[in-house]
């Protein structure tokens, strides 16, 4: 019995409720003692400001090395990222604006995203099965037959596709004491699409359809 094969594609979007951040401190010095030293008092202040409700640290770094001005060395640098989910985009604006104010070396977000894939997932897996029938359908047709069950299906890959992020960077030198004003930048939470792929194997009735 003749089969024919077709790949299906479902794609959904849905409204973030929830975001990142990346954020990095820098402090340089002679020594690497002394500029670590100097790092650890800043982050006094940002961690106090991550201690809040609907964010968490996901990760945090410390990458320390020495900076070097051709072959010799110029001195030391200590660095430490954060990685920071938000889970309550209330008070996304805020924490974005205190943490512009403890001056970072840079400040990368939000990059949005969703607390849970299941509902888009299965609304886009849906859309996917419907594809492949629609083309199998379409092949059918186009051979003068009916299209019978299905015989096989697998499942393609999953991915989520968070929509572009707002980058801010900011040089210690040009920090003002003002802390800005992050409504007018417009960090709305975005669209995420969640797209799927199948691919299945219907027969195709041995009797031809009537015209």
């Amino acid at each position: 019995m003749a089969e024919v094969e077709t790949q299906g594609t479902g794609e959904i979007e849905r409204i973030a409720d929830r975001a990142g951040l990346e954020v990095l401190y820098t402090e340089e010095a002679k020594v690497r003692v002394t500029a670590v030293s100097a790092l650890a008092e800043r982050i006094r202040t940002v961690e106090s400001l991550l201690e809040r409700d609907g964010v968490e640290v996901r990760a945090r770094r410390l990458f320390v090395h020495d900076r070097w001005d051709a072959k010799r060395r110029a001195g030391a640098s200590a660095n430490q990222s954060y990685s920071v989910r938000v889970t309550d985009l209330e008070v996304l604006n805020d924490l974005v604006a205190d943490l512009v104010l403890t001056e970072p070396a840079n400040l990368r977000g939000p990059f949005w995203d969703l607390a849970d894939h299941a509902d888009a997932v299965r609304a886009a897996q849906y859309e996917a099965v419907a594809d492949a029938r629609r083309r199998a359908e379409g092949y059918a047709d186009a051979l003068g037959t009916r299209l019978g069950p299905l015989v096989r299906l697998s499942d393609g890959r999953i991915t989520p596709q968070p929509a572009r992020f707002a980058s801010l960077s900011h040089a210690r030198e040009k920090a003002t004491a003002a802390r800005p004003d992050i409504a007018d930048l417009s960090l709305e939470p975005q669209l995420v699409t969640v797209v799927t792929s199948c691919t299945t194997v219907w027969q195709l009735a041995d009797q031809a359809r009537r015209p």
